[in-house]
């Protein structure tokens, strides 16, 4: 799922270009309606010409909104950048820009709205050379411009084009395992109780779910799961999702509270960050300055502490210390924006590097700022994290390799993450840390375990209900449908036994709850084979014979069963009467020595047929060598 998240100057047309795209009004308030301007986040979805379902979140353009602005935008994948045609670049039309710059917002496209207004071709030409110019240097310096009319439609299929066309070059959000949900709306329905929304990052959420919901140190359930006003069982990263709760009560929830699974996300308020200072900010930045910081859908005061100057010029960068008034769930790596209120503008921003430093740093420190270069290029852990997240299944020595970390430090990190849970190991017992370095064993995150496990579930049910009679699919056929390396599958494989879910043998998997069970029609078809091989037990029905009765799954059945042996593609034996032949052919041949293939249909009373037959089997099995005419014990 993906989120494509408006930016512009206030009346430029975002929320009725979105409600041509959707057919959806975005203006959900009655002032918003009344006085035809988007105050807080609007949300709507269409279908892509791909077939691709996304979510758009509209935002306000107005500065007096600014703050609602940033709540929705921080969670978006693509902007839909707007500017009306006959207006061109206005002071929204930067700040929004900026605001997507400093959030590193990964694509985006423009919309030059209104385009019905102009008349003249060499205006619309001027314009788009305007915004062109005032792209340079942005996230979105590449981005397409769009001519288009909400009103006529005009350029409506160009710009869902292109919106697809980016789409495909954006990733899709990492599952970590460790879903969190920023909160932008919370609401009661009749009937159902609280209702909280948000887009939902870094792992997935399930119907009956216990969650948190930080700060406040709140838990509840999860009663329901919505997305584009349908039901859901569970909702996967990048979606727009509503979530019923239960076991809290609304008014104790508010936006820019964060929703996640218990035991992993704690407030802080101290955290260690990059700050880039806009060129266009109005004066340098002392240090202890008095800001706003927004970060996902949370707003709190802050005093920004310079920890390698005494104040920041603008255009300038430096590393900082956040002394949040109230705490903020944070993760490292999350995007902010620091903001006046007073007058209204947008200082910078940057990225959180340290969320939980401890205590405060003392400034001007070089041990300090070299520690927080180094937290910058990347703990050894969120490196290993980011790479996993690339592939569904590791070996530890090759994911270990490609961190390009040191191979002791990162041995210990990889460790500790599995010791911690968040990474599956699928040997048992793990390996110590010194010897990860050159171990083969497979290292996976914890939802992709999850995601496996359904595979190989999904499959082996498949197979179950197509071949009810036999005992399980081979490894081979299971490994080119999982499409995983053998040794990895053997490893996941051995796991999945341990947990109890699997059974394996050295050729099959099965489901630990499936058991071959003939019907009573098929019971009495192998009651009436079963009664010829007693009849005639050294010259049974062939092969050919037993399958017209029984039909090939069922003699396969019969064979993966051990009540027949098959020792070649015309000669069946049943059980016991095969390895009586075998006791009786061991014990003449301890006597004599050697046999030729008459004296063995001799001493069974068979024929020359189902001798050899008999004979050629017990050579695979290396109980009998082949010396010219004769056989020989091994």
């Amino acid at each position: 799922m993906f989120v494509i998240g408006t930016a512009g100057h206030v009346d430029h047309g975002k929320s009725t270009l979105v409600r041509a795209l959707t057919g959806i009004n975005p203006d959900r308030l009655r002032e918003e309606q009344q006085r035809e301007m988007t105050i807080d986040l609007g949300f709507a979805w269409l279908t892509l010409p791909s077939g691709r379902e996304v979510s758009i979140v509209d935002v306000p353009g107005h500065e007096d909104f600014i703050k609602n602005m940033l709540a929705g935008v921080g969670g978006i994948d693509i902007a839909l950048f707007v500017v009306a045609a006959d207006e061109g670049v206005m002071p929204q039309t930067r700040e929004h820009l900026a605001i997507l710059d400093l959030l590193q917002i990964p694509a985006g496209v423009v919309a030059l709205t209104k385009s019905d207004l102009v008349t003249d071709p060499e205006w619309l030409e001027l314009v788009i050379e305007e915004v062109r110019e005032e792209l340079q240097g942005t996230v979105l310096e590449r981005a397409a411009i769009v001519p288009v009319s909400a009103a006529t439609g005009a350029g409506l299929p160009a710009l869902l084009a292109e919106l697809d066309h980016l789409l495909d070059q954006v990733a899709p959000r990492p599952d970590l395992g460790r879903p969190r949900l920023p909160i932008d709306r919370v609401f009661t329905v009749a009937g159902f109780g609280t209702v909280v929304t948000g887009t939902l990052s870094d792992g997935r959420l399930t119907v009956g779910d216990e969650v948190r919901i930080v700060p406040g140190e709140l838990s509840a359930r999860i009663r329901g799961l919505q997305s584009h006003k349908t039901k859901i069982k569970e909702a996967l990263p990048g979606s727009r999702v509503a979530v019923n709760l239960s076991g809290v009560d609304a008014a104790l929830l508010r936006r820019g509270q964060v929703l996640v699974h218990p035991g992993w996300l704690e407030p802080t308020t101290l955290a260690d960050a990059r700050l880039k200072y806009l060129a266009r900010a109005p004066w340098p930045l002392k240090h202890n300055a008095l800001v706003d910081f927004y970060c996902g859908t949370a707003r709190v005061e802050a005093y920004v502490r310079l920890l390698a100057a005494e104040e920041l010029a603008p255009g300038d960068e430096g590393w900082i210390q956040l002394r949040l008034l109230e705490p903020v769930a944070l993760v490292r790596g999350d995007r902010y924006i620091l903001r006046l209120a007073s007058p209204s503008v947008t200082l910078g921003g940057g990225r959180i590097i340290q969320p939980h430093p401890g205590r405060r740093h003392r400034r001007f420190r070089p041990e300090v700022l070299a520690r927080l270069e180094a937290l910058a290029r990347g703990t050894p852990e969120d490196v290993l994290l980011q790479l996993l997240a690339r592939r569904p299944v590791w070996e530890a020595r090759e994911l270990l390799r490609q961190s390009a970390l040191p191979l002791e430090e990162a041995s210990g990190a990889l460790h500790g993450l599995i010791a911690g849970g968040q990474v599956i190991c699928l040997a048992n017992p793990v390996p110590p840390k010194e010897a990860l370095p050159q171990s083969g064993v497979g290292v996976l995150l914890q939802s992709a375990w999850a995601t496996l496990q359904g595979q190989i579930r999904q499959h082996l049910q498949s197979y179950h209900q197509k071949y009810p009679l036999r005992s399980g699919m081979s490894r081979e056929e299971l490994k080119s449908r999982v499409q995983l390396d053998g040794a990895l599958l053997n490893q996941a494989l051995e796991r999945a036994n341990q947990e109890g879910w699997a059974v394996t043998s050295a050729a099959t998997v099965r489901l630990a709850e499936h058991q071959p069970v003939p019907s009573p029609e098929e019971q009495r078809a192998i009651q009436r084979v079963m009664a010829l091989f007693r009849e005639n037990p050294y010259l049974p029905p062939s092969v050919a014979q037993v399958e017209e009765i029984l039909g090939g799954e069922l003699l396969q059945y019969l064979l993966e069963q051990g009540r027949l042996v098959k020792v070649s593609d015309e000669v069946l034996f049943d059980r016991e009467t095969y390895e009586e032949m075998v006791r009786r052919l061991v014990a003449r041949l301890k006597e004599k020595g050697e046999m030729t293939v008459a004296e063995v249909r001799d001493l069974l009373n068979t024929s020359r047929k189902y001798a050899l037959g008999f004979l050629e089997d017990l050579d695979r099995r290396q109980i009998t060598k082949r010396l010219g005419d004769t056989r020989v014990l091994r």
